[in-house]
């Protein structure tokens, strides 16, 4: 099991945050909106990565896909005024897209840095080791009687 360290998830957390900020402050238009929308759920995606670091991939993103879905949804109700800074006041449906587009960003980025620990060995720095190979950055699937089926 591939288990993610704390810390570089943590700085991405912050990379992420300030990236979405400087493209709200310095850009406008629809690539602004967007690009904040993706880098919202990437947010998400490393939040849970932070609280789950073993989390596979294939995991991780669509609980940050559903999150951010669900945030969105939430915007057609009436919402109090209090959380509408914190969660949107207005449903737009082309969000729920770049939403998903940060979710797969996060989910091809993560599996590969996933596929670069196993292929560093139990020295790379990460908790684990395993060399197997599996789809995606996925650990291989194991066979009725236990072992790995890597070939």
């Amino acid at each position: 099991m591939i288990r993610m360290s704390r810390a570089p998830v943590a700085v991405a957390a912050v990379v992420t945050i300030a990236a979405g900020l400087l493209i709200r402050t310095f850009l406008d238009g629809p690539f602004a909106k967007y690009a904040g929308d993706a880098l919202y759920t990437v947010l998400l995606y490393l939040l849970v990565l932070l609280v789950i670091p073993a989390a596979r991939p294939s995991r991780v993103a669509p609980i940050s896909l559903a999150v951010s879905w669900l945030i969105e949804f939430s915007q057609l109700l009436d919402l109090p005024a209090i959380a509408r800074p914190i969660l949107g006041s207005t449903f737009n449906a082309p969000d729920l897209l770049w939403y998903a587009v940060g979710a797969g960003a996060a989910w091809v980025i993560h599996a590969g840095v996933r596929q670069a620990a196993r292929s560093r060995g139990p020295d790379s720095g990460q908790d684990g080791g395993h060399d197997g190979a599996g789809p995606a950055g996925e650990e291989p699937a194991s066979s009725p009687a236990g072992r790995d089926e890597r070939n």
